[in-house]
């Protein structure tokens, strides 16, 4: 009989995860996300937004996500208790503040906004919260959020920016101590201009950019779930997602939709995530193999895609193989 004082698996901890992994199964987002578009790789975002390959998260992970999510309302309490008017929903839909632009390609959510900030009360401030481990927030504190966490502050550019707000406040929780830090983000235009600019490069990108580094060992490489997407190796990569977006043959169009350029046919959300028979991967995907030609048939179809390897000659010739697969 097991000790309930000895170290093992929990059974039921296990459960709790489990049922997390299958209340929030993890899927392909339809548009680049603002909470992303400072992501200093440029690639990672366009393979994300290809839907190359899901991210799958642990079950301990999506409750981590849960704990920021429960958090909002709290900073909200906060700030009202302080005597802050707080909008934490848009009045003219009743939902989060959106933010949209390049037909939507490229979206975001707000947090909210506030009137009554200290240090400019007459000022409506966009509204972002985080939460942070111990480490996180100590170089918060040391460095303002520019510096030490870029990618929040270019998504509150860009939010400020669409929502035609010039002041944002950033309230931040160290979630080991729940110290509390706060900080004004002044709008800064061209900053906002040139995050959107970037997400124009990166949407309507038929190629995607560079990796980070050239070096798969670079410390964010390592770290990347779609690293092997992005470096010559010399062994087996897994095959990427067989959906429209890694096709050859869709193209993003400018009112935020997509087009099969083979059928011509404008392809629904349902349409991107079931791809078709047709579908033949992007070669770009495939950073070990060279590109050499394609096939075509007699109506202008492509039907297969070549390519040669650390092995030899590689065929992408219908929808979801490779072969032989090196």
């Amino acid at each position: 009989m097991t000790s309930l004082t000895e170290f093992a698996a929990d059974e039921t901890v296990a459960e709790i995860f489990a049922d997390y992994a299958l209340r929030y199964p993890s899927s392909h987002r339809t548009y680049l996300g603002g909470s992303a578009i400072g992501d200093p790789c440029g690639r990672r975002l366009w393979l994300k937004f290809r839907w190359v390959q899901i991210e799958q998260f642990e079950g301990r992970m999506l409750r981590l996500f849960q704990t920021g999510h429960l958090a909002e309302p709290r900073f909200v309490e906060d700030l009202r208790n302080v005597g802050i008017e707080v909008l934490d929903v848009d009045p003219s839909t009743g939902k989060q503040f959106a933010v949209s632009f390049l037909g939507g390609h490229l979206r975001g959510h707000a947090d909210g906004a506030a009137l009554g900030i200290k240090g400019a009360e007459k000022t409506w401030h966009l509204l972002e919260f985080k939460t942070h481990s111990a480490k996180s927030f100590a170089t918060l504190q040391a460095k303002g959020v520019q510096e030490a966490k870029p990618q929040h502050w270019a998504q509150m550019q860009l939010y400020m920016h669409g929502l035609e707000l010039t002041r944002a406040y950033y309230l931040a929780v160290n979630k080991n101590t729940d110290e509390l830090y706060g900080e004004r983000i002044h709008y800064d235009k061209d900053a906002a201009e040139t995050l959107v600019d970037r997400g124009r490069r990166i949407i309507f990108a038929s190629e995607p950019p560079a990796p980070i580094s050239d070096r798969p060992d670079w410390y964010e490489c390592k770290m990347c779930s779609l690293h092997q997407f992005c470096h010559k190796a010399d062994h087996r990569q897994e095959l990427p997602d067989v959906n429209c977006r890694t096709c050859i043959h869709s193209t993003p169009t400018e009112d935020g939709g997509w087009i099969c350029e083979q059928s011509k046919k404008a392809l629904t959300v349902a349409d991107q995530r079931e791809g078709c028979h047709l579908h033949l991967w992007m070669p770009s995907l495939f950073p070990s193999l060279e590109y050499t030609h394609a096939d075509e048939s007699g109506d202008g179809t492509i039907t297969a895609v070549h390519y040669t390897g650390p092995a030899g000659a590689v065929v992408n010739d219908h929808a979801g193989r490779m072969q032989p697969w090196f």
